[in-house]
């Protein structure tokens, strides 16, 4: 065989060689990426849930949450009072001045122990000016004398970390040092039937706001909480970034609906409490 025939004949099966195995890797290549694909389409699980209007929203369960630790056929609702079997669970109410005079007393030994009062809010005009509740010296020290465990809720509308840490340094003030035996809650919420100075707020800025008032209360001695319904765990905030901040969970369904952990329930806003005039908010601590 002629050498130049030879050197053809070798460059060309090289040639054909690489191209084999750069088809192999190639055909390698999309398995691999076909296989993740797969994979992370397995793993990403969405659930379906209704808000207090019954309007229904799907969205994705983000596994980097810590999960519901709660068996939800051990929930049991008997009128007004819901328990967990086999739990030890504490039954509360939280108010604010729209509930007027309270009688503890009859709250208390109707099975109540506990009651979250708002503290404090911020308007929701364009001022956002802070404001004690009218009703929350009085109530904390009434409750307190009838037995019940307290914990404090501030309305919150800050539009930034600075209008947060003022939201937080303002509870602190009204508190004083004084004890409560449950956490301070920050309970951001949209205004659905007004103009509001959050509307433009992002989900992002409600996510810092709340990392920077729950820092400075647990600066000042107290432990945070968060308020939040699935709406708000689902669309609004970043759960990721508060991981270790217990959660007060809003839901009016019969079950629980948040596929994330939370520490107390808010399972109705028209609850009848002995002691209490009207509607009011029921809640169980875990």
């Amino acid at each position: 065989m002629p050498v130049t025939l030879a050197i053809l004949l070798c460059l060309g099966a090289a040639a054909c060689g690489s191209a084999a195995s750069s088809g192999a890797d190639g055909n390698e290549n999309g398995k691999a990426k076909s296989q993740t694909k797969a994979k992370s389409q397995e793993k990403e699980e969405t659930f379906v849930f209704r808000d207090v209007f019954g309007k229904e929203y799907k969205t994705v369960i983000n596994p980097g949450i810590p999960a519901c630790r709660y068996d939800k056929s051990r929930f049991f609702r008997n009128g007004d009072r819901m328990s967990y079997e086999g739990e030890e669970t504490m039954l509360g109410v939280d108010v604010s001045h729209h509930q007027g005079k309270i009688n503890w007393q009859k709250v208390k030994s109707a099975g109540y122990d506990f009651a979250v009062l708002r503290i404090a809010y911020r308007g929701y005009g364009k001022t956002g000016s802070l404001n004690a509740d009218r009703m929350f010296e009085q109530y904390y020290r009434d409750a307190k004398a009838a037995g019940l465990k307290i914990g404090v809720y501030f309305f919150a509308q800050a539009i930034n970390e600075g209008e947060a840490k003022e939201e937080a340094e303002y509870v602190l003030s009204i508190l004083d040092g004084r004890k409560l035996e449950l956490p301070v809650v920050y309970d951001p919420e949209s205004i659905l039937d007004d103009e509001a100075r959050t509307d433009d707020v992002s989900g992002a800025q409600f996510t810092a706001n709340t990392q920077v008032f729950c820092a400075t209360i647990k600066a000042g001695g107290y432990d945070p909480m968060i308020y939040a319904n699935m709406l708000w765990e689902a669309f609004e905030l970043d759960l990721t970034k508060l991981v270790g901040i217990p959660v007060w969970y809003a839901d009016y369904e019969k079950l629980p609906q948040t596929p994330y952990d939370f520490d107390m329930w808010q399972y109705t806003n028209e609850g009848n409490v002995p002691g209490i005039k009207g509607k009011c908010d029921l809640d169980i601590w875990f």
